[in-house]
């Protein structure tokens, strides 16, 4: 088995799974996949088998691969870790972010308030608003744990704002209130300000997804 391919598969399916395409339950047949990307079937097996081990895949019916789905409570935990470093990075950013970094993310929030009803394109500037965010705290420690929180969570950030299109003003607003904190050089304030904007991201997937639906 040449390594180099499985984790050339790995990685495409979990970008495929961070954007969307392969939502949650989707299944992940081993046949499809081989022929989707043209090898045999041993370096998708490998794939299958560390996004299992990674969490992002299931065992369904007969042993077969799925995207996972979450439990409520499974949901509960990884948005609170991930709240909470979040709120880390951001204090550190509140601090340390340079002058260009404050005008990128400045530039960031107003593509995302004027690109309208487009879920797709919103969900995508969110991303960028976090990584952003993330840069700014410049510290590489905190980055690289929130890399990995970030590929487990973004898909479900991105059901947020095209399952429910109330969440777009509301994210809107809570990321110009992060911004400005960021802005004004308050650690504390953007601590609580993004603690609270991905607890509501979880309250709005627990609203939407109905967990087995």
């Amino acid at each position: 088995m040449n390594a180099s391919t499985a984790q050339n598969i790995y990685d495409r399916l979990i970008n495929g799974i961070a954007s969307g395409e392969f939502p949650p339950g989707d299944p992940l047949a081993e046949v499809a996949l081989a022929q989707r990307f043209g090898v045999s079937r041993t370096p998708v097996r490998e794939a299958l088998h560390r996004l299992e081990q990674a969490n992002f895949a299931e065992r369904g019916p007969r042993r077969a691969f799925f995207v996972r789905k979450m439990r409520a409570s499974d949901l509960e935990e990884l948005f609170e870790a991930v709240g909470e470093l979040e709120a880390a990075i951001a204090a550190l950013a509140a601090r340390r972010m340079t002058e260009i970094q404050r005008r990128n993310l400045q530039a960031i929030l107003e593509e995302g308030l004027a690109c309208g009803d487009d879920a797709t394109a919103y969900g995508e500037l969110n991303a960028r608003f976090h990584a952003q965010i993330s840069q700014g705290a410049h510290n590489a420690t905190l980055l690289a744990c929130h890399a990995e929180l970030t590929l487990r969570t973004q898909v479900w950030r991105s059901t947020n704002f095209t399952r429910d299109a109330r969440r777009l003003d509301s994210s809107r607003a809570e990321h110009r209130a992060i911004t400005d904190a960021i802005l004004a050089g308050e650690p504390d304030r953007t601590r609580t300000l993004m603690r609270q904007h991905v607890a509501s991201s979880l309250i709005t997937l627990t609203d939407i997804l109905a967990l087995g639906d």
